[in-house]
């Protein structure tokens, strides 16, 4: 059986409403994949309003394959590149428990019991989770995720859902904004750098119809002491059809 597999059976999958960044039914997705789908999107191409973002995750020429990099696109309701699921979701110390995140990951950002004593720096057993491609709603294996440990602009790219942590995303509850539904960074799963972490981001030197399309990326967490984090590194989502 594999990771995802034990993990899935193991623990309670959690409701949508409780994934990144607090996701709310809005407007996302095709048709097909409806509902169950979710849009992801940095703030700092959220619009004037949280149900009509202007640009959203999307997969460079929809190539459901191993390695295809992971963009930003205008929002529509017929491309399947943009559709994409929780396929998994949990806390820090279920994928800790389920042997996708180090001890060290669990120690910062989750709460992990040992000899029936919690373990941890964290206040609170962050939320942690994978996002699944998933074209006309059909579930294609492939996460948003990490081809290698995080590191200094390492690319986001299809990558095989529950085999590593660098599928893994954490919802750091020390870092974002509080509008309804709240921003959050996302640090990376495979993260080692506790005091700066590697988190989703989009390149602040690019913009989503520039040729060839930038690719997003994992990059040190700014303002993580001051807690003034750059809108193109705090993310949620919205779930649903697009209009």
């Amino acid at each position: 059986m594999s990771i995802k597999s034990k993990f899935i059976a193991g623990i309670s999958v959690l409701a949508l409403a409780g994934g990144v960044a607090g996701a709310v039914p809005a407007s996302a997705a095709t048709p097909s994949c409806g509902s169950g789908c979710v849009s992801i999107f940095p703030k700092v191409y959220s619009g004037q309003s949280l149900n009509a973002p202007q640009y959203v995750l999307d997969v460079l020429r929809q190539g459901a394959k191993t390695g295809q990099p992971v963009i930003l696109y205008r929002t529509s309701n017929t491309d399947p590149a943009e559709d994409f699921k929780y396929s998994v979701q949990g806390t820090v110390s279920d994928f800790y428990a389920a042997g996708l995140v180090s001890s060290a990951l669990a120690l910062h950002y989750g709460c992990r019991t040992v000899h029936h004593r919690a373990t941890c720096l964290n206040a609170q057993d962050d939320t942690a989770y994978e996002i699944e491609y998933e074209p006309y709603g059909v579930a294609s294996g492939l996460c948003a995720g990490l081809a290698a440990t995080a590191a200094q602009n390492e690319g986001v790219s299809l990558q095989g859902c529950g085999v590593s942590s660098k599928t893994v995303w954490i919802e750091d509850a020390n870092a974002g904004d509080n509008p309804v539904p709240p921003y959050y960074a996302a640090i990376n799963g495979s993260d080692t750098n506790f005091s700066q972490p590697f988190v989703l981001t989009y390149p602040s030197n690019g913009f989503p119809t520039d040729q060839p399309r930038p690719q997003v990326r994992v990059a040190n967490l700014t303002g993580f002491s001051a807690g003034v984090e750059n809108d193109n590194q705090l993310w949620t989502g919205v779930t649903g059809i697009l209009p």
